[in-house]
């Protein structure tokens, strides 16, 4: 099986999503990816899930990439007296370390950490921006504001703070068992909530090792000021609309999603772009016509995935959801000014001998009108770094790693494939080339481009370029 598109989707497992039949049903209409979502469901749940997907990705023959999305620190309110309060514009209302129940007055906030860097003039969004409070002071035991937007506020809400890079850790607790458990049960991808600083990604990075691809989540604004320092940690980077869209201004979002998704590019590290893409469909068998600009978009904008959150977790429409999100992407990319505005987004290789080469196959293969590019690759790396030139030929990747191979499922224009081990130039293109007949990529007489490292085996030494043509299979 192979997709005839090289965007990628990324499909959240989840009630509407958790049987057998319906996983498959998913995959088969193009989801690539399958997240698990740790806000959500127990360690059993997350189980039961990744045994379905390992059987499908068994009994089909395709590797399939599984990513565990860690809760993160979600800053939230305490509990009212009467479960809820209405607070009205002008109102003056204390969130402080009290844990008494709150009223109309005052709230608990268990965060002592914030008291130390909230100040005047900043403000506090709650429950995903409906409520907008503005600091008036702090005294490291309170904090005293005015309502600017008024609305209910229920026990356990949200507290988002765009206006300070908050001295919390990247992992809380329960990130940290549940990190454990999805490193145990052997999952693909890790994606870290709320990053801030380059220093989340490297905590995290110290536990996970080299077990799982690491995943930067990007929604707070703080993470923009240092973004490039972050995007060079990390092996893949989402724009996690969500909490974004609620600590910038709506008008901002698109920018900030634009800007992250050029520094992705130009450091060769896959980008997903997330949350709201079809959100009608969590209730409605069709998306809204801006929906599908939304995700068409993203892929003109030559995004590596986009990700379905509710829509296939816990919407009625969730293989619907998918086989829209799939038609949207090839409608997209078989339009000619999407090749256009590739070629125009082009970045400038790097100083580097695997830039080279990939710049150098990425013109190699337009010039002779290659079938495929293939790749041959340990850790990923080469095949990383040909995608980041977004060739005209998909990228047909193989490697002795069946870890590798999954992990790529989530890179732009990648098919990935596990072979033997090759031990000489030899055997690498005579096993470039029967994977590309035998994966439906080449006819014989069609030409091939090859790219690899030498010696094989060690990450990151791409630095080897072969055309081959395909001859018919030898017979007995």
């Amino acid at each position: 099986m192979r997709r005839l598109r090289k965007a990628k989707i990324v499909a959240t497992l989840g009630p509407a999503s958790d049987t057998r039949a319906t996983i498959q049903a998913l995959f088969e209409a193009g989801a690539d990816v399958f997240r698990f979502n740790f806000s959500h469901g127990t360690h059993a749940d997350h189980q039961a899930r990744y045994q379905i997907v390992r059987d499908i990705e068994k009994s089909l023959g395709r590797p399939i990439a599984i990513l565990a999305d860690l809760q993160g620190p979600k800053l939230r309110v305490g509990q009212f007296a009467d479960g809820k309060v209405t607070l009205n514009a002008g109102d003056e209302f204390v969130l402080d370390n009290n844990p008494a129940a709150g009223n109309r007055q005052r709230v608990c906030l268990p965060h002592p950490e914030l008291f130390a860097v909230i100040a005047g003039g900043q403000s506090l969004l709650l429950d995903d921006g409906k409520l907008r409070l503005e600091v008036l002071d702090s005294d490291g035991q309170s904090i005293r504001t005015r309502v600017i937007n008024g609305g209910v506020l229920s026990d356990r809400k949200g507290v988002n703070v765009p206006d300070a890079v908050l001295p919390i850790p990247a992992l809380t607790a329960k990130d940290k068992r549940d990190l454990s458990f999805a490193l145990e049960l052997g999952v693909d991808w890790i994606a870290l909530s709320f990053v801030q600083r380059p220093e989340d990604i490297l905590e995290a990075r110290a536990i996970i090792g080299k077990r799982a691809g690491l995943l930067a989540k990007l929604e707070k604004p703080a993470a923009l000021h240092q973004l490039d320092a972050i995007v060079q940690v990390s092996d893949a980077v989402m724009v996690a609309r969500g909490d974004l869209g609620v600590e910038l201004p709506p008008e901002q979002v698109p920018g900030a999603q634009k800007r992250i998704l050029r520094s992705c590019r130009a450091h060769g590290v896959p980008i997903v772009i997330a949350t709201q893409m079809l959100e009608s469909m969590i209730s409605a068998p069709v998306p809204t016509r801006a929906e599908a600009s939304d995700v068409a978009s993203a892929i003109y904008d030559g995004a590596d995935a986009v990700m379905l959150s509710a829509e296939s977790a816990s919407g009625a429409y969730p293989v619907e959801a998918v086989t829209m999100m799939n038609r949207i992407i090839s409608e997209v990319e078989k339009d000619p000014s999407y090749r256009n505005m590739l070629d125009a987004q082009q970045v400038v290789p790097q100083a580097n001998k695997g830039d080279a080469i990939c710049s150098a196959l990425r013109s190699v293969t337009q010039i002779i009108g290659a079938v495929a590019t293939v790749t041959y690759t340990t850790s990923g790396h080469t095949s990383l770094r040909a995608a980041r030139e977004r060739p005209s030929a998909p990228i047909l990747s193989i490697t002795p790693q069946l870890a590798t191979a999954r992990r790529l499922a989530l890179v732009w224009g990648v098919h990935s494939t596990v072979s033997d081990k090759v031990y000489d130039v030899d055997q690498m293109v005579a096993a470039a080339c029967s994977t590309a007949l035998n994966e439906g990529f080449a006819q014989p007489g069609d030409q091939v481009t090859i790219t690899a490292g030498m010696p094989f085996g060690q990450p990151g030494t791409t630095n080897l370029l072969r055309i081959a043509e395909i001859w018919p299979p030898q017979t007995a």
